[in-house]
């Protein structure tokens, strides 16, 4: 068990020489005298002893002006006790001692049995506020394990719900999680908080979790829609949004609002809603640049595989059009990164 800190500041020298007698008559306590009132101030709040003995009547700084400076300087000084030495007992000395954030005061001539009574109250005071320090940090470390584990759970649940889709349409499990990724790439070029960044990683993988709703003639035509059968397609975002909506769970509060507005066009003319400009939530724009771009330059049994350079040049042509201009610039920044994502990330991969 670590020996408990002990400062014992007083301008008399044989006033330090007895306190430290008194204190060696007691287990596990490490003293530290000062005679210098100034020295001893900033030790104290460079160190933060478990207890400090500070005199009364000492040159500048007093007794009262140290106890006032420890306590709003030191990290953690509001909790250390603090013993006064003073040879006055006058009641409004005592008032302002206590004031000043003194816990107990003893005044002189000093009773080595009180002394040592009062100081193992002071230190078993401490000892129990340190106990109690470190069940909290404990409870706060378990409180994080088990919010990881949920949250490494609810992630699972959340990509495993994704995936649904893959046994109906023919974008791949690898289309999910690079449209993901290019999504956060974009989060952080705009200099979205981290938080975001993240819940737009764990979001993003249900923005078509609508298309299980999608009929088969539907959803798996090689060819071109008909009129009537893309209105029966543009379905997904609000289904998605049903499914997904109500939920107290930020991250699929978030997949509703991308499963919704992930069609949307930024000059008003997508779906469901026509919402135009900054009216389209910004994980909405986002979301939508990353499809798109995944969509083109990924095999697709109704379309053939675009060329990198080819969609790169229709985001730009698109931008301020369909797309949100700075999610385009946004995605184009830091392009290797984009590349490098599109590689570790193939079709085939679940």
């Amino acid at each position: 068990m670590p020996l408990s800190k002990v400062a014992i500041v007083d301008d008399t020298e044989l006033n330090l020489k007895l306190f430290r007698k008194l204190m060696e008559k007691l287990e596990g306590c490490e003293v530290f005298c000062f005679q210098n009132s100034a020295a001893g101030l900033a030790w104290c709040i460079q160190n933060t002893p478990d207890l400090i003995i500070v005199d009364y009547m000492m040159p500048a700084p007093d007794g009262l002006e140290f106890i006032s400076r420890f306590r709003a300087e030191a990290l953690g000084g509001k909790d250390i006790p603090i013993l006064m030495i003073t040879a006055n007992d006058q009641k409004e000395i005592r008032y302002r001692t206590l004031e000043a954030g003194a816990n107990d005061f003893l005044t002189r001539p000093v009773d080595s049995s009180e002394f040592k009574a009062r100081i193992r109250n002071m230190l078993a005071l401490r000892e129990n506020q340190k106990k109690l320090a470190d069940h909290a940090a404990w409870l706060v470390g378990e409180v994080d394990k088990a919010t990881a584990q949920i949250r490494a759970r609810e992630k699972e649940i959340i990509l495993r719900l994704s995936k649904a889709t893959d046994y109906r349409d023919p974008e791949t499990g690898a289309h999910i999680l690079r449209m993901a990724h290019y999504a956060r790439h974009i989060a952080v070029n705009l200099g979205l908080p981290q938080a975001d960044q993240e819940l737009i990683l764990e979001a993003a993988p249900m923005h078509d979790i609508g298309k299980v709703a999608i009929p088969d003639h539907v959803l798996l035509k090689p060819g071109k829609y008909t009129p009537e059968e893309f209105d029966i397609m543009k379905q997904h975002s609000r289904i998605g949004y049903e499914i997904l909506a109500g939920s107290s769970a930020p991250v699929l509060q978030a997949g509703a609002e991308i499963a919704l507005t992930h069609h949307e066009k930024f000059d008003g003319s997508g779906y469901p809603d026509g919402l135009k400009g900054g009216a389209i939530p910004l994980f909405g724009r986002i979301a939508a640049v990353a499809d798109v771009f995944d969509a083109l330059t990924s095999a697709r049994p109704y379309k053939a595989t675009w060329e990198i350079e080819r969609a790169v040049e229709l985001l730009r042509d698109e931008a301020g059009r369909h797309f949100d201009p700075a999610c385009v610039s946004a995605f184009l920044a830091n392009w290797e990164n984009v590349l490098e994502m599109k590689r570790k990330i193939q079709d085939g991969v679940s």
